[in-house]
């Protein structure tokens, strides 16, 4: 595969959403069965980092009925994995390397029935649950994981 590292990382969001009983949003996504993961997405140009965390909600679990708890004081930042291919040097237009997140800790506010993975015309996920924090690691792709380490320990005091 091609040297990407001369390519920037592409700006996005990532959110930790927290129900009542102090566990984690995560949903399995339509295109990697088996692959969990929270929400995220890329911050359009001129997007706020907070107005680009309740659009991914809405976009991917049809709801945005949360509140900010925390924003994360560093970004988290990974590759695209060299065993990806042609494939992996296309993602974005080819114009990135990876991702750097901004993860932003969120308390659900709503009801378990605003949560609509068929709301947006380009689902992202099939199914849904809550997890604890700690087993997000567990269900996240591979190359994901440091990522989710990482994330578990800015916020595993929520």
């Amino acid at each position: 595969m091609d040297d990407l590292s001369h390519l920037p990382y592409r700006p996005c969001v990532g959110v930790a959403l927290f129900n009542n009983d102090g566990l984690v949003f995560v949903g399995e996504r339509i295109d990697s069965p088996g692959a969990w993961q929270m929400p995220q997405g890329g911050i359009d140009a001129g997007e706020d980092i907070k107005a680009a965390a309740f659009r991914e909600l809405k976009e991917e679990i049809g709801t945005d009925k949360a509140e900010i708890i925390r924003i994360a004081e560093r970004a988290l930042r990974y590759d695209i994995p060299h065993e990806f291919g042609p494939e992996g040097r296309n993602l974005w237009g080819g114009k990135y390397r990876g991702q750097e997140q901004t993860w932003i800790a969120m308390r659900f506010t709503g009801e378990e029935s605003d949560i609509r993975l068929d709301a947006d015309e380009r689902p992202e996920f099939s199914k849904w649950q809550w997890v604890a924090l700690e087993k997000t690691i567990d269900l996240i792709v591979p190359f994901k994981r440091d990522v989710y380490a990482q994330l578990i320990e800015l916020f595993k005091d929520l």
